[in-house]
Formats: C-alpha cells, sequence, structure tokens
C-alpha cells in the first residue's frame, strides 16, 4: 500500500497551499495590525493633550523640591 500526499503535507505542517504560513491566523494578524495602525493615527484628545501639558510643568517644579 503506498501512502499518497497532497500539496499541503510537503509544504510543511503550518503551511497552507497558498504560502500563508499561519492560514487563518494570517488574516487574524492582518486585521490586527489594521486595527493598531488606525489607533496610532488617531489624534490625542484635547483634554489628554492638556493634561499631559500639565504633568509636564509639574515636573521641573517637583525636581525643585
Amino acid at each position: 500500500m503506498t501512502k499518497q500526499t497532497s500539496g499541503v503535507a510537503s509544504a510543511g505542517p503550518n503551511r497552507r497551499r497558498d504560502g500563508e504560513p499561519l492560514g487563518a491566523n494570517s488574516e487574524i494578524g492582518r486585521k490586527l495590525k489594521q486595527y493598531y495602525d488606525e489607533l496610532v493615527s488617531d489624534e490625542v484628545p484635547d483634554r489628554f493633550a492638556q493634561l499631559l501639558s500639565q504633568l509636564e510643568q509639574a515636573e521641573p517644579e517637583q525636581q525643585k523640591d
């Protein structure tokens, strides 16, 4: 009896025929990267920027004490 193998088996245990090393996980990774890129490109809310500015001004005063 001979064992037949498909193209998937010869590509390795974690590879699909289309060359994606992680299969469905590759799509999840792409979606996460897209979501992260959108978050990074968002502007800082005005209130948060004001709080950061106040913190930066308070730090030199604390270092003098």
